[in-house]
């Protein structure tokens, strides 16, 4: 299987272009009474296209490339990922995949891994240390999709032959949230032999999700009642993908409306307090830079395709995101969707994003988790 080097590099008249079409933003009038209170519009958006005008990109591409970033062919396509490999000598190496989410991109994670990978550096033990992989999801930025459909464990598929075949480990873990942590769950279900552990931010639901409890009812309710306030960006990408693909990819102002709507719902506070403004302009730009904006709805599409999962059999740890999604989510579905779950907590801080916005939070919680099984 094939591996090269990968680096980015956006031409001039690529950003010429972009900051052309932000100059051109027209705007509306907001609905909402309030700032986010009908979504990314008004000052908001303007905060944010200003920002996205003033942004240094050649500075984020030149920290971006400081990284070993490779593209490996795997089933069939490609798939971009960032190696950051233990520093030291750590008594304990343990391979590790950093898996994000939407609407997200690999560098949500780099923070996180370089804490992992380099413990001392930030005041940890450095007794633990983690080889770390962080790719990017099939159909987001420098990934291609393959054949459909795309499915939670196609995307496994994909990350193990990556661990294994490509990359050489004999066994690894996995941690993430959101898409990323549905395919660890297929990880920890399909490939336990060889999955040391999956952590995950967002609770794994059983395959027969019938409340069995009052716990269960009542948390199954809230998120239906949330879902009816914020779930209809999830229908448009699921029913109507190339229609909103096509205002997304030709005018940047709406790509970080649609993008930064969903973060500043889902962070555990306000998103300008818990996300550097850098970060997600990194990843706007991204999305805007490769046209991967409608690729990476491929998922959404596709998710009434996702078989029946068995039962997570690899070791399961969850500690839950402070998001709405995740208030009140009961132990008793981790229970039931796995058959070995070592951790449960609530994390005391971050949401969606929890490895960018709490990097040294995740770090610490991870560390915890994989070290008694490594």
């Amino acid at each position: 299987m094939s591996i090269d080097d990968f680096s980015i590099h956006l031409s001039d008249d690529l950003l010429d272009d972009l900051r052309a079409r932000l100059a051109a933003t027209r705007y509306v009038a907001p609905l909402g009474e309030g700032a986010w209170e009908a979504g990314a519009g008004g000052t908001a958006l303007k905060g944010l296209v200003d920002a996205w005008l003033a942004f240094d990109w050649r500075a984020q591409e030149e920290r971006l490339n400081s990284y070993d970033q490779h593209l490996a062919d795997v089933g069939g396509h490609r798939i971009h990922f960032v190696r950051i490999p233990a520093a030291g000598s750590a008594e304990t190496r343990v391979p590790l995949l950093l898996l994000h989410g939407w609407p997200s991109a690999y560098t949500e994670y780099l923070p996180l891994a370089e804490r992992l990978a380099h413990p001392a550096g930030f005041g940890s033990d450095a007794r633990i240390a983690f080889d770390v992989v962080v790719p990017s999801l099939p159909g987001f930025v420098f990934s291609e999709l393959p054949e459909p459909p795309l499915t939670r464990q196609a995307i496994a598929r994909d990350l193990h032959e990556l661990m294994t075949s490509v990359l050489g480990y004999d066994r690894y873990a996995a941690f993430g949230g959101d898409i990323g942590g549905g395919a660890a769950t297929w990880l920890g279900a399909d490939h336990a032999d060889q999955v040391i552990g999956v952590q995950l931010i967002h609770g794994p639901f059983p395959t027969d999700d019938e409340p069995q409890s009052d716990e269960e009812r009542a948390y199954l309710d809230a998120v239906a009642a949330y879902d009816s306030a914020d779930g209809g960006y999830s229908e448009i990408m699921a029913t109507r993908p190339d229609t909103i693909a096509a205002a997304l990819a030709d005018s940047p102002a709406g790509l970080i409306a649609w993008i930064a709507d969903k973060w500043q719902a889902w962070v555990d506070g306000d998103l300008d307090a818990v996300i550097p403004r850098d970060a997600l302009l990194t990843i706007a730009t991204l999305y805007w830079a490769t046209g991967t904006i409608g690729s990476s709805f491929r998922q959404y599409y596709d998710y009434d395709s996702n078989p029946p999962r068995p039962p997570i059999t690899a070791p399961l740890g969850v500690l839950l995101s402070r998001e709405p999604v995740m208030d009140g989510y009961p132990r008793s579905f981790a229970e039931r969707a796995a058959t070995d779950v070592r951790s449960f907590e609530r994390a005391p801080h971050g949401g969606h994003f929890l490895g960018l916005e709490q990097p040294d939070l995740a770090a610490d919680r991870i560390r915890a988790f994989f070290a008694g099984l490594a």
